[in-house]
C-alpha cells in the first residue's frame, strides 16, 4: 500500500468511527443542540473523508471539466446535507472513498504482474578494462565488447557466451521454471539470471536492440491499444454524467410543478438518489481493470500480449493457421534412418561416416546434421579434394576413396546407379568410388507439446487447425496427420501463404476469427494478414517480437490454448462487470425514480456495485491453473 493510500486508509478510520459515534447518539436520542448540532456533528468526518473530492470538484470546475464522478459525488452529498440526511451524506462519501481505496489495491495488484516483467531491466554491465572489472551503464556497451555476469547477476545485454559455464534462470522472460544450460558458443539473452557459474559473453547487439528492451517496450505500449469494450466505456463515460445531471435536475423540478400535493422536498431526495446510483465508478473503473488482469496474467504465463483489442480478437477465434517449421516443429534437422544399399559392404556407421567426412567443412543445416549424428572428430588429413557442387552436394576424396554425398541429382550427374527411396524426410544419398553406398533421411523433429497443444485447441472449442508449409507435400502431410491437423496445404511460397490466407479469412463469418501462428520472420506477411498474429519463439527473434500481435516467449504450441482460456476469462469478466453495474444501477434508478429507494440502497448500487466489480475484475490475475 502507498503511503497516499495510508492516508486515506486513516482518514476513512477517523471518519468511520465518527460517523459510528454519530449514529449511536442518534439512535439513543442523545443529541442536546438539535438539528444544528447533528449538522455540525457529521459535517466534521464529511470533511475529513470527502475534503479532497470537494476540492477535486472545485478545481475541475474552475478548469471547465465540470461533468465527472466528483462532482456527481459533491452534488448528492452536499444535497443529502441541503434535505437534512447528515448520515447519508457522509455514508456516500465514506463507502465511495473506501471504493477509491479498493480500487487503487486492485490496480497496483495487476500492475504488480507486468512490473515483473519490469523488473528484467539490467541496472549495469560488467566490462574489463586492464584486468579489472567497471560496472558501467548497457547503453555505453558496444557490438563486440566482452562482458562478464557473475553469479546472481542479470544478463544485461544479448550475446555469445564465450568463456564459462553456467544455468540461467530465463522465468522473468518465459515464465518456464527449468534453467537453461549454457556453454561456450550459447547464445546468452539479456534479461535473463546467472544461477552459478561466471560467464564471459561476447555483445551480439546493443542495448536497444537487445531482447529485454523489445521485450520493455512491448509491455510499455499494451496499454494503449483498448478492446472496443474499452473504448466504448470511454466514450460512454464522456456523455453520460452531463446527461445524468441534467435527468436528475428534472427529476427534481417538473414532478413537483406537474403532480399535485408533490413536495419538492421528496423529488430532490429522489434527484439525490438517483445522481448517487448514476455514477459510472464501477464501469469505468471494472472493465479497462479486467483487460489489465488478463494482459498481467498472461505475462505471468510467458504470455505477451500487446493490447487489450487482441485479447478481445483471441478470444473469439475459431480458425487457428499456422506456420510449420520453427512453429509446430523444432527447425532442427536430425538424422532419422540410414539405409545402406543392399548387398553393398557398407554399414550404417560407415556411410555415415563418408557422409560426415565430405561435409566436414560445410556449415549447411544438413551437413551439421550428418556431423552431430556421426559424433567423432573428422580428421581433415583424411580429406582431399572436397568440392561443393551447388544444388547437388559435395563430392571428397576421403581415405583415398573417391565419395559423392548429396541428392538424386548429384547420383544421376555422376552416374551412379542407387536405389531411389520414397520416405518422408531430405534424402542424401552417398556413393563411394562410384559404387552406391547407402542413403541418409534427415527429419525436423516435432515439437514435444504439438499434438497435445492440436488436441486441447479442439477441445477448447476451436473448429479448424490449418497449416501452411513451403515444405514438400510428403513432408507437410506426415506432419499434419501425426498432429491431427484438420487440413494442410503445402509447396508454398510466402506470396502462396498470403493469398491462401486470404481465401480462409473468407469463412470468418462460419467459423470466427482467424489467428496464424508463425515465427515471425519469413511470414510476417501472413502475420499482419491475420485477425491476430501469434509468433512462436519470442525468445532471441527480434521479428517475432515486432511483427506479432502476442508473442509466446518458450516456444510451446500449448501456450496458444492458455492464451486462449486467458482471453475468455478476461472477456468473460468483463462481460459480468458490465451487466452486473448496469443491472443493478437500473433496478435502482427506476426504484428511485418512484421513490422505493432509500440512499443507503443507492450508496450499495454505487460504491458496492463497484466494489464487487472490482473484485471480480481482479480474478483476471488469477491464472495458476494455466501455469506450468
Amino acid at each position: 500500500m502507498s503511503k497516499k493510500q495510508k492516508r486515506v486508509l486513516i482518514r476513512i478510520l477517523i471518519s468511520g468511527i465518527l460517523f459510528a459515534a454519530g449514529e449511536v447518539l442518534l439512535a439513543i436520542d442523545l443529541n442536546p443542540f438539535g438539528k444544528a448540532g447533528a449538522f455540525a456533528f457529521f459535517l466534521i468526518p464529511y470533511l475529513i473523508v470527502g475534503g479532497d473530492i470537494l476540492l477535486e470538484a472545485v478545481k475541475n470546475i474552475l478548469r471547465g471539466q465540470i461533468f465527472d464522478e466528483n462532482f456527481l459525488m459533491v452534488v448528492a452529498t452536499v444535497g443529502a446535507f441541503a434535505v437534512g440526511e447528515y448520515p447519508e451524506g457522509v455514508a456516500v462519501m465514506l463507502f465511495y472513498q473506501i471504493g477509491e481505496l479498493f480500487q487503487g489495491y486492485a490496480v497496483n495488484a495487476s500492475r504488480k504482474s507486468i512490473s515483473t516483467l519490469m523488473d528484467i531491466r539490467p541496472d549495469y554491465a560488467n566490462i574489463e578494462v586492464d584486468g579489472v572489472l567497471r560496472q558501467v551503464d548497457p547503453e555505453e556497451i558496444s557490438v563486440g565488447d566482452i562482458i562478464v555476469v557473475k553469479p546472481g547477476e542479470r544478463i544485461p545485454l544479448d550475446g555469445i557466451v564465450k568463456d564459462g559455464v553456467s544455468s540461467v534462470d530465463t522465468s522473468a522472460l518465459t515464465g518456464e521454471s527449468m534453467p537453461r544450460d549454457l556453454k561456450v558458443g550459447s547464445e546468452a539473452l539479456s534479461g535473463c539470471i546467472n544461477l552459478n557459474g561466471v560467464l564471459s559473453i561476447r555483445v551480439e547487439k546493443e542495448f536497444g536492440e537487445s531482447t529485454v528492451s523489445k521485450i520493455l517496450d512491448l509491455v510499455e505500449n499494451a496499454s494503449s491499444k483498448k478492446a472496443k469494450a474499452e473504448n466504448f466505456i470511454t466514450k460512454f463515460a464522456r456523455y453520460y454524467t452531463p446527461i445524468v445531471v441534467i435527468c436528475a435536475a428534472l427529476l427534481a423540478i417538473v414532478p413537483p410543478l406537474l403532480i399535485k400535493d408533490a413536495l419538492f422536498t421528496d423529488w430532490v431526495q429522489r434527484a439525490l438518489i438517483f445522481l448517487v446510483v448514476s455514477c459510472p465508478c464501477a464501469l469505468v473503473i471494472s472493465i479497462p481493470l479486467g483487460f489489465f488482469g488478463g494482459i498481467g496474467g498472461a505475462s505471468k504465463c510467458g504470455v505477451l500480449v500487446k493490447g487489450s483489442n487482441y485479447l478481445e480478437v483471441l478470444a473469439k477465434t475459431g480458425i487457428i493457421v499456422f506456420d510449420k517449421t520453427g512453429t509446430l516443429t523444432k527447425g532442427n534437422f536430425k538424422v532419422a534412418q540410414i539405409y545402406p544399399s543392399q548387398g553393398a559392404a557398407f554399414t550404417e556407421n560407415e556411410v555415415l561416416h563418408f557422409a560426415a567426412a565430405a561435409e566436414n567443412y560445410s556449415d549447411h543445416p544438413i551437413s551439421v546434421s550428418l556431423k552431430e549424428a556421426y559424433g567423432k572428430k573428422i580428421d581433415p588429413k583424411l580429406l582431399e579434394n572436397v568440392e561443393e557442387i551447388p544444388g547437388h552436394g559435395v563430392k571428397a576424396i576421403v581415405n583415398g576413396k573417391k565419395v559423392y554425398v548429396g541428392n538424386a541429382k548429384l547420383m544421376e550427374l555422376c552416374s551412379v546407379e542407387y536405389e531411389k527411396k520414397s520416405v518422408v524426410g531430405t534424402l542424401v544419398y552417398v556413393a563411394v568410388e562410384e559404387s552406391y553406398a547407402g542413403c541418409i533421411v534427415i527429419a525436423d523433429e516435432i515439437k514435444a507439446d504439438s499434438a497435445d497443444a492440436i488436441i486441447k485447441l479442439k477441445n477448447s472449442g476451436i473448429k479448424r487447425t490449418i497449416m501452411l508449409t513451403g515444405d514438400s507435400k510428403n513432408v507437410g502431410q506426415m506432419v499434419g496427420k501425426q498432429l491431427g491437423l484438420d487440413e494442410v496445404y503445402t509447396e508454398l511460397l510466402p506470396t502462396g501463404k498470403v493469398s491462401q490466407l486470404e481465401e480462409l479469412l473468407k469463412q470468418r463469418k462460419q467459423y470466427g476469427n482467424l489467428a496464424f501462428v508463425g515465427d515471425g520472420i519469413n511470414d510476417a506477411p501472413v502475420l499482419a494478414q491475420a485477425d491476430v498474429g501469434i509468433a512462436m519463439g519470442g525468445l532471441g527473434s527480434d521479428a517475432a517480437i515486432e511483427a506479432a500481435d502476442i508473442v509466446i516467449m518458450d516456444d510451446r504450441p500449448s501456450k496458444i490454448v492458455t492464451a486462449i482460456k486467458i482471453s475468455r476469462k478476461t472477456l468473460q469478466i468483463v462481460k459480468q462487470n458490465i451487466v452486473l453495474a448496469l443491472g443493478v444501477k437500473g433496478i435502482v434508478l427506476l426504484m428511485g425514480a418512484f421513490g422505493l429507494a432509500t440512499m443507503w440502497e443507492a450508496v450499495f448500487a454505487d460504491v458496492g456495485v463497484s466494489v464487487l466489480a472490482i473484485l471480480n475484475a481482479m480474478r483476471a490475475l488469477n491464472v495458476s491453473k494455466y501455469q506450468g
